[in-house]
């Protein structure tokens, strides 16, 4: 800083400038030193900001093309079971409008078994076509809360007292068993009868 010659006398006076220029230099150096502790503060806030912002960019960036493909996969899965509703409905409404067309008092008495068939034929179609498609749905996944199709008689051929085909079947064997063993026991007595 300053140097004093050991020749020269320095007087009080000099020597209080030079104390007050050397404050003066200090208290300006401490001023650019809290100014350049103000910049690396704000350099250091700049930085962490920075990397926040890079950190939260990768992750909503990772997160959103996650959910992206997500929402495409249920878009996708949405619009084919909606294609599969739709699809069913035109279905059940053609199906509904053939068994709503049958009319059993327009048939011909000539015909009746042929008309008879027909129709049994387009019920049993609908029927099938309904169980069918109600598979489908439930396959497809139903979601919670979502109205389910009602169930299908376990039985295409019930009668209205509630017996199924085979039922009646086995009513019928059970009924005509006693002709057919009596049947049987003739036959024997006869051939045993011819044989002699």
């Amino acid at each position: 800083m300053l140097e004093l010659s050991g020749d020269e006398a320095v007087s009080a006076e000099n020597l209080d400038l030079h104390v007050q220029k050397a404050q003066e230099q200090l208290l300006q150096l401490k001023r650019q030193q809290e100014q350049i502790e103000k910049q690396k503060r704000e350099l250091e806030e700049l930085s962490r900001r920075q990397a926040e912002l890079e950190n939260g960019r990768a992750e909503m960036t990772d997160k959103l093309t996650r959910a992206l493909v997500v929402l495409e996969r249920e878009a996708y899965s949405a619009q084919n079971r909606l294609e599969q509703i739709r699809a069913t409905r035109e279905s059940f409404a053609q199906h509904l409008e053939l068994i709503e067309a049958i009319d059993p008092r327009s048939w011909n008495p000539s015909d009746l078994h042929k008309e008879l068939s027909r129709a049994l034929s387009t019920v049993d179609d609908a029927r099938t076509e309904y169980s069918e498609q109600r598979s489908r749905l439930q396959a497809a996944g139903a979601t919670p809360g979502e109205a389910a199709l009602p169930d299908v008689a376990p039985d295409a051929y019930e009668s209205n007292n509630g017996r199924s085909f085979f039922q009646w079947l086995e009513i019928g064997v059970a009924l005509t068993l006693p002709l057919i063993i009596f049947g049987a026991v003739a036959l024997a007595i006869f051939f045993w009868m011819a044989s002699k």
